[in-house]
């Protein structure tokens, strides 16, 4: 049995935060119906064809789901969605600004009618406010949050690589619908739950944020080293590879100059003998370690950095993290099927060892159409009809 069996969720989504959240939700066992336009579907199906020719975000968030294809505006959909909502414990949507209010599902409506209902909406910037309107994308919201103020090199600003604002608002809505399902076991209510990618992302900004705090400079752009702790980040190694290391305190930079670089005189050089000195001088410091690295390979770093206690890391790429041997160790990867093919899919992180989470095929644009709708009552004959009228 898994936590979330016998739920039902009902989705008007694209993109990737309601998406990435309700896949959670699919993950736990509920049965996700995703509303998708018919001919097109979720815009994200489209962003490229690198998975067999279908889209990697699309594969990422989608498994597990059931596809309906349905024309949200034409006057049987109303009836269709009244019908699925009916019984549905979770509505969740990330439709543009009012959409789903002029559709008749918004909160206040749905509520009046199934009170056991819980309805999350996902947004760029909220159900109010001045920018409730605005267009919100990822990468329009890692700017908007400060993200990337605090992100790349001096005078070279970086988003995330991955779409980091999509991820934190879809993180919130999926464990904020789990919170209101437990409360609704204690008082029979549903609730609404409003879920802004903007302040996903400001929550997630909290240490630049006080860091900053009163006027106070932020953090400085250090690329992929940290802003106020040093060394810590990449330093390149002889053979032309580069390796992550990271200390926190001085018992760890004393054992490092002893260990790693061998030159025991550095830990009580007064340049270097607190973690604000180090940052400051910085890059000084920066020449001393890479000079030491030279006469040693990637390996012989990591080996040093590893007798020493030393936090580190392979800089790997992509392919490297396909073959990590830590994720093969642990056998995290399945199979999950597709239009396409079979693809793999890691198993959800943190999985309780009770169940095993759902991982289920990612759905072609309105393959349950017919299916779910029989289940509603609809004969063929009503079906045909919808589809010659554009419906579905």
């Amino acid at each position: 049995m898994r936590p979330l069996d016998g739920i039902k969720v009902i989705t008007l989504e694209h993109a990737i935060a309601a998406p990435f959240c309700t896949r959670q939700l699919a993950d736990l066992g509920a049965r996700v119906i995703k509303i998708e336009r018919p001919g097109t579907g979720d815009f994200a199906r489209g962003y490229d064809e690198r998975v067999d020719g279908l889209a990697s975000h699309f594969v990422w968030t989608n498994r597990s789901k059931e596809s309906l294809a349905l024309d949200v505006k034409q006057p049987e959909a109303a009836k269709i969605l009244d019908t699925l909502v009916a019984d549905a414990d979770v509505l969740v949507q990330n439709l543009a600004p009012g959409a789903a209010d002029r559709l008749g599902l918004g909160y206040d409506t749905l509520s009046k009618k199934y009170p056991k209902l819980i309805v999350c909406d996902i947004s760029g910037y909220g159900a109010d406010g001045p920018y409730r309107d605005k267009k919100a994308y990822d990468l329009l919201i890692q700017s908007e949050s400060g993200f990337l103020s605090i992100t790349g090199s001096p005078g070279e600003p970086a988003k995330a690589g991955c779409s980091i604002a999509d991820i934190a608002a879809g993180m919130y809505a999926y464990s904020n619908i789990l919170s209101a399902l437990i409360l609704r076991g204690r008082t029979g209510k549903g609730c609404r739950i409003d879920v802004s990618m903007l302040e996903s992302m400001v929550e997630w900004m909290g240490y630049p944020l006080y860091y900053a705090i009163g006027g106070q400079s932020q953090p400085a752009l250090s690329g992929a080293s940290h802003a106020t702790i040093y060394p810590y980040g990449p330093f390149l190694a002889g053979d032309g590879k580069t390796v992550m290391l990271g200390l926190q305190n001085e018992r760890e930079w004393k054992v490092f100059c002893e260990r790693v670089l061998e030159q025991p005189s550095l830990a009580v050089d007064p340049r270097f003998d607190a973690n604000s000195k180090r940052s400051g001088s910085r890059d000084v410091l920066r020449e001393l370690i890479v000079a030491a690295f030279s006469k040693l390979t990637a390996g012989e770093v990591l080996q040093r950095l590893d007798a020493a206690g030393i936090a580190n890391a392979q800089m790997n790429t992509l392919a490297d993290v396909w073959a990590h041997p830590q994720l093969e160790s642990r056998d995290r990867w399945r199979e999950v099927g597709t239009s396409a093919g079979p693809i793999p899919a890691l198993l959800p992180p943190g999985t309780p060892n009770g169940f095993t989470p759902r991982m289920d095929p990612v759905p072609a644009l309105g393959e349950h159409t017919e299916a779910i709708l029989h289940e509603l009552g609809y004969k063929d004959s009503q079906i045909q009809a919808l589809r010659e009228s554009g419906t579905i």
